[in-house]
């Protein structure tokens, strides 16, 4: 099995320090529709990847690395969604096996889904996840659902 069998980006999550202010930019700037967690993370549909903001402590501490901008963790992570929880050990045995960097092994989340974390050669964060409540077309395109009203 490949690492990545359905090469794509499904989310880039940036590290950002003030959350409110970032949601009001893109939301009333920009004007994309926040679909997050109110108050803890946001995610915007941008034509097939979704873009994720969140707060960059939170987003260091998740991906296994110190949240210091000057060592490995760049204040954003790469995503990849797979398919199932399998597909995620799948991938994760892959990258061992290449020698790959894994910050943190793949583990049940709080959130509902399963996820690890690796670093690609020049310290790059990748977030490897199972999202049970995202659906993944056959194009593998991620889609955030509407927020029940």
């Amino acid at each position: 099995m490949a690492a990545l069998p359905e090469p794509r980006f499904s989310i880039i999550t940036l590290g950002v320090r003030d959350l409110p202010g970032m949601i009001r930019f893109y939301t009333d700037t920009l004007g994309l529709e926040d679909r997050g967690v109110k108050g803890e993370v946001a995610f915007f549909n941008m034509g097939g990847v979704v873009l994720g903001l969140w707060d960059e402590t939170k987003l260091a501490d998740d991906a296994g690395v110190a949240n210091d901008r000057s060592g490995k963790f760049k204040g954003f992570a790469l995503a990849y969604n797979a398919r199932s929880e399998a597909e995620v050990d799948g991938i994760f045995s892959a990258l061992k096996a290449h020698g790959a960097t894994v910050s943190k092994a793949p583990h049940k989340t709080y959130w509902g889904g399963y996820s690890g974390y690796f670093a690609d050669p020049e310290g790059n964060a990748w977030e490897v996840a199972y999202n049970p409540f995202w659906p993944i077309d056959s194009a593998g395109h991620v889609t955030v659902p509407a927020k029940e009203q």
